[in-house]
């Protein structure tokens, strides 16, 4: 059978732009799966294209056969028992089964026996035709469609008037193309398969295009339709558009970076056009963050910033039309952007006529849970919980600029443009602190006290923004535990997984000098009788994300395991741990000083009561027990001294020495000796053991 390319199109109305990448790849994806299952792929070099345009999913499949292979198939029936009396004659329920599949009793002779005894079983074999393409074709299609991760459904009537259908939009027209040939008879959505698509809604050099076949399908819709139907082929062609556009204004400015929002242009246009556009230099003296927002978010332009990273007053736009005279288009879209940078420099002038502390009392007014209060309330919390750290890091002026960053912090969030544009919060209480007068340092933390915002984020830039970023997500850490409001698997509505692990990155990457538990415990005072104390859950809660954080750094989970097993109160200690447990593992006495720790640590669990880590020389009887404990008084000290130094990786190979004393001691002596006396002193001796070399981490998870 000769295999060809297959294309299948939906053509529709326009897509949400934010889901259109992913419905394009999932639509062909599933497809492609769909037909892979069914054998109808010739071979394992078959490829798949998506396409997805405004109006339009499609996926092209390289090497379609246009009918499955036959395949052969054993069925199991019943056991042997069941199927043949006494002298091999087949029952009822034999010929039964058999009539149920389509073969009358003469079948019984070529039935085959598998197993042995009572497991032996009776097989029939058959040939299973394979699958039609257009069956395949519609199976799959139906699939791609029902699995579609549509953000929305929508429900339309069909042009019979009496139908209905659920989908993400009106779907006008299907194209189901084998090599040259219609799949006759594929239908979705009140479709049928033919060859006719929709290019652009205005510069399409014909309508319909008609699809000559699958391989044809992107160079006439480019051609004939002025699309270009590739999601990546449209993204990148923006993109060069963009800088190409960028290089003829000159002077080194450069297009904003800025992925998502090149991904959303991309879904919004069929065949792209940068304009260059400008603006008013007035509106320059407005904040720039402000001016990218309202034209990224609202317009969805690509602001053009100098060299130095400043904003310009010149823009691009990415027009899904190509007049020969351009002008109209540049003027209407210079037109619309002139009114929301007006509002922008409206906003910043009024908010300026008041200051950030006339605002403290606004936040008395502002809910922020209902079991714990206000705005108001929970900046009086950050400001007592700022001091606490900054007082347990030994700065009292640092404890005084934290105090009035914390007491500021929150009060551009009753500011006429953090009330338009939420995404600014922080950054308009930056520019607003500068303009009341207050100092730099200040002005930053009120900023930088959301930092790190996400994954990769820079942390706060000074000591008070620092001391301030951690009061905040320990106050809504420690709080939403306080109140059991915890994350589920799915759900996160406080984002306390980020919250966590900022909190990790601050304490780790400032090197604080700050116990963890003492830290959650120091928070509880500042929240009175409103929440209970969930910080041992917290904890666990902060140690599983640095778990995770570890592992993703290239710690293997035995490694990560080892040290968080001893819970290090300063996280900033940690990693050091790590390199060091990681060198002590490249030792070759390392397997057997994991395996023996882990010996001992069972031992010590299953004795009848709590081991003291303590020896009596004059007890030891055993040469091995006294090689051991000789070992111990000229090892320990050395490594607990480079413990305290912090050198973990020369503590841990400096207790290498004691492998063979260790293998010795349990070789040669029993440690449940019948003298009680003599039994105490070993478990003393394994326990003391057991302390040396447990410091920089549990060695038994190495084992």
């Amino acid at each position: 059978m000769n295999a060809s390319n297959l294309l299948v199109e939906l053509f529709v109305e326009e897509l949400p732009p934010k889901a259109l990448q992913k419905l394009g790849d999932a639509f062909a994806g599933v497809l492609f799966d769909q037909l892979k299952a069914q054998g109808l792929l010739a071979s394992s070099e078959a490829r798949l294209t998506a396409y997805a345009s405004p109006r339009r999913l499609a996926a092209h499949i390289t090497e379609v056969l246009p009918q499955a292979e036959d395949k052969a198939v054993s069925q199991k029936l019943m056991p042997v028992s069941v199927g043949l009396d006494a002298d091999g004659k087949p029952t009822p329920a034999l010929i039964k089964k058999l009539a149920a599949l389509g073969a009358g009793e003469e079948a019984v002779a070529g039935l085959t026996r598998q197993g042995e005894g009572k497991a032996e079983a009776l097989f029939h074999a058959s040939t299973v035709r394979g699958v039609m393409l257009a069956d395949g074709v519609q199976k799959a299609l139906d699939e791609a469609i029902a699995k579609l991760p549509i953000p929305k459904v929508m429900r339309y009537q069909l042009a019979d008037g009496w139908s209905s259908v659920h989908f993400v939009r009106p779907a006008h027209g299907l194209v189901v193309l084998h090599g040259t040939e219609v799949l006759i008879g594929v239908k979705a959505l009140g479709l049928t398969a033919g060859t006719a698509t929709h290019g652009h809604r205005f510069e399409a050099a014909v309508d319909p295009v008609v699809i000559r076949s699958a391989d044809d399908y992107a160079a006439q819709l480019r051609e004939e339709g002025a699309v270009i139907a590739s999601f990546a082929e449209r993204r990148a062609e923006i993109a060069r558009q963009l800088q190409a556009a960028a290089e003829r204004v000159g002077g080194g400015v450069r297009p904003i970076e800025d992925e998502a929002l090149l991904d959303e242009v991309t879904a919004l246009v069929e065949r792209p056009n940068v304009l260059v556009c400008e603006f008013e230099k007035e509106f320059l003296d407005v904040p720039q963050e402000c001016l990218i927002l309202t034209m990224k978010a609202n317009q969805k332009y690509f602001p053009l910033l100098d060299a130095a990273g400043k904003l310009t007053h010149q823009f691009l736009v990415v027009s899904n039309i190509s007049p020969q005279d351009a002008s109209a288009v540049i003027g209407g879209n210079e037109r619309v952007v002139r009114p929301r940078l007006a509002d922008a420099k409206f906003f910043f002038d009024q908010d300026r006529k008041k200051t950030l502390a006339s605002r403290v009392d606004g936040l008395g007014k502002v809910v922020y849970h209902n079991k714990l209060g206000t705005q108001g309330e929970r900046v009086e919390r950050v400001r007592s919980i700022a001091k606490s750290i900054a007082r347990q890091l030994g700065d009292t002026g640092l404890a005084q600029q934290a105090d009035l960053a914390a007491q500021l912090a929150k009060t551009d969030l009753v500011t006429d443009m953090v009330g338009e544009f939420p995404e600014l919060q922080g950054t308009m209480g930056r520019y607003y602190a500068l303009n009341d007068g207050l100092d730099v340092a200040v002005a930053d933390a009120i900023e930088d006290h959301y930092k790190p915002r996400f994954a990769g984020d820079e942390l706060p830039r000074g000591n008070a923004g620092v001391v301030v970023a951690l009061a905040d997500k320990l106050e809504t850490l420690v709080g939403m535990f306080g109140i059991g409001n915890l994350p589920t698997g799915d759900r996160d509505p406080f984002a306390l997984r980020r919250h966590a692990l900022g909190v990790i990155r601050m304490l780790v990457e400032k090197d604080l000098a700050l116990d963890l538990e003492t830290l959650l415990v120091s928070v509880l005072p500042a929240f009175g009788d409103k929440i209970e104390d969930a910080t041992p859950q917290l904890a666990d809660f902060i140690y599983d994300r640095l778990a995770g954080n570890l592992r993703e750094q290239g710690f293997s989970a035995q490694e990560v395991d080892s040290v968080l097993a001893l819970r290090p109160q300063r996280l900033s200690d940690v990693q050091k741990r790590l390199e060091a447990v990681r060198a002590f593992g490249e030792l070759p006495e390392a397997p057997a000083l994991a395996a023996a720790n882990k010996r001992v640590g069972n031992i010590l669990k299953k004795a009848d009561q709590a081991v003291q880590a303590q020896v009596d020389a004059a007890v030891l009887a055993e040469v091995a027990e006294k090689d051991l404990y000789a070992a111990l008084q000229s090892v320990a000290p050395k490594a607990q001294q480079q413990f305290a130094a912090g050198d973990y990786t020369a503590s841990l190979q400096t207790l290498a020495a004691l492998r063979a004393p260790v293998d010795a001691f349990f070789e040669h002596v029993m440690v449940n000796a019948e003298d009680p006396a003599l039994k105490a002193n070993r478990l003393g001796l394994l326990a003391t053991l057991h302390e040396a070399m447990n410091r920089v981490a549990d060695l038994s998870r190495l084992a």
